[in-house]
C-alpha cells in the first residue's frame, strides 16, 4: 500500500502522467526506504490509498514498473525532499515507479476496514504512519472484493 495526500499527488495525478507511469519519491522513513530499495519488486501490486482526508480510503491500483533505485530528488538542492546527507555514491533513499492500472469501482474506507475482522492484522489499522506499508495476499484480496473489484 502506497499513501499519499491527494493535495499533494493523487490517484487521478497518476492517471494523467505519461503512460500512467510516475517515480515514487520522497519517502523518507528508514522503515518505508527499505521496503522499497529491498522488497518491493517490478510487477507488485499497489494499493493507492489517499491519506489526510475527511474519509481516508484505498482509491486504486497500481503496479511497480521499477524496482528501487536512489532517489535522486534527495541530492537535489532545489528539490522539496533535498537531504544533504544523502550522497550519489551512498544513496540514503529510494523510490520505485509505479503505473496506474484501474479505480477501484468504490473506494474502501478506513472506517469501513476497521470494520472487518479479516484486516484487523494491517499495519493501517495499527495507526502506522509510514507511506509505504506491507499488505499481506489474503488483505489484498479482501480489499478488492470491498471496492468491487476481482483479485
Amino acid at each position: 500500500m502506497f499513501k499519499s495526500e491527494p493535495s499533494c499527488f493523487s490517484f487521478a495525478d497518476l492517471q494523467s502522467r505519461p503512460d500512467g507511469t510516475e517515480h515514487w519519491d520522497g519517502v523518507r522513513n528508514f522503515q518505508a526506504r527499505n521496503f522499497l530499495r529491498d522488497e518491493i519488486a517490478v510487477g507488485d501490486g499497489v494499493l493507492f490509498y489517499h491519506s489526510n482526508i475527511a474519509e481516508p480510503a484505498v482509491v486504486g491500483l497500481a503496479e511497480v514498473v521499477r524496482g528501487g533505485y536512489p532517489d535522486w530528488t534527495a541530492f537535489d538542492p532545489a528539490a522539496e525532499h533535498f537531504d544533504p546527507q544523502s550522497r550519489r555514491e551512498e544513496p540514503r533513499w529510494y523510490m520505485v515507479d509505479v503505473r496506474y492500472v484501474r479505480p477501484l469501482l468504490r473506494p474502501v474506507t478506513l472506517a469501513e476496514m476497521k470494520l472487518h475482522p479479516a484486516l484487523a492484522g494491517m499495519a493501517l489499522l495499527h495507526r502506522s504512519r509510514l507511506s509505504v506499508q506491507p499488505v499481506t495476499g489474503a488483505e489484498w484480496t479482501y480489499i478488492l472484493q470491498l471496492g468491487g473489484v476481482a483479485g
